[in-house]
């Protein structure tokens, strides 16, 4: 286990200050919850994206957090040339698999790789040395930027579902070792769909929230069953500020829901520096989700 740096971050959102921290997947695993985030870099004045790394950060209450050393870099997958994109991670069986969007070396497009840890911290590998998903492998598009943003969930009968994309919503199933494809490609049809999936299972409902039109609103849909029919339910959350794009997360943690997402509001932030966040999310009797109203308070310690 690395040694853990700790960072006094001052309450409220953004929840980390120091760099600037996107798109963010998030597990809970032994009491404690582990923040994974894009690494949005500086690009010599230029708007665009630079993102080269993901960043690992951990907390026992939502408010002290402790960031670790980098976990995974784009390039730690040999196949690809870079850009660390959105990402999944998740535990099983005390494995710790990460799913991320990269751009393939010598495949047009973008892809998925998988790396895997026997920490949450990592260090984290290459599970397979060649791609999950390539530019070859979908429906055809002339879509470069389709394979972006997965998502995984682990269904109550140990199936694996991964969903991803960009403009249109894939859904597979994954093999028992969480590292192959091991079905069909199937697409969900879905309002507005941009990109940023994220999917979560609570009581018997599935949820699939998602980067909602242009710039990017949360929408959410909710299915019985996570082949569909899904049924878009509404806005989980207005347009984030100073920044055109979001990427939900949600957890439950010592009794709360939360919210985790992104926006621009650090100094010198904006659509390409952005800045995690987190807030309460409430559920109602029916199971619909009450809208998520972005506060600079943020969250109290947990627990």
């Amino acid at each position: 286990m690395d040694q853990a740096q700790q960072k006094n971050v001052a309450t409220g959102n953004p929840i980390i200050r120091h760099k600037f921290t996107a798109d963010p997947t998030v597990l809970v695993f032994e009491d404690t919850v582990y923040l994974y985030t894009g690494h949005d870099t500086p690009a010599d004045g230029k708007e665009d994206y630079v993102m080269n790394n993901w960043l690992c950060f951990s907390s026992k209450d939502l408010v002290n957090w402790h960031e670790h050393p980098c976990p995974l870099k784009a390039t730690d997958f040999s196949w690809a040339k870079g850009n660390a994109f959105a990402s999944k991670v998740i535990e099983k069986d005390n494995k710790f698999y990460w799913y991320a969007a990269v751009s393939h070396a010598s495949i047009e497009g973008m892809a998925i790789g998988v790396a895997v840890a026997d920490h949450p911290t990592g260090p984290f590998k290459d599970a397979k040395g060649i791609a999950l998903i390539s530019q070859d492998m979908i429906p055809p598009t002339a879509n470069k930027k389709a394979n972006l943003d997965p998502t995984v969930l682990i269904d109550d009968d140990g199936q694996a579902y991964m969903l991803w994309g960009n403009l249109s919503c894939y859904i597979a199933k994954l093999t028992g070792d969480m590292t192959a494809v091991d079905s069909a490609i199937q697409t969900i049809l879905l309002p507005s769909f941009q990109e940023g999936a994220h999917v979560h299972k609570r009581d018997d409902w599935y949820y699939l929230c998602y980067g909602y039109g242009s710039p990017e609103k949360i929408g959410y849909a909710m299915s019985r069953n996570i082949n569909g029919l899904w049924k878009f339910t509404g806005i989980l959350n207005e347009v984030a500020e100073n920044c055109e794009t979001n990427r939900p997360a949600i957890i439950d943690f010592k009794g709360k829901s939360y919210l985790f997402y992104h926006n621009g509001t650090l100094k010198g932030g904006g659509s390409h520096r952005r800045s995690v966040c987190i807030d309460y999310l409430f559920y109602n009797r029916d199971g619909t989700i009450k809208p998520v109203i972005m506060t600079v308070k943020g969250v109290e310690k947990a627990g």
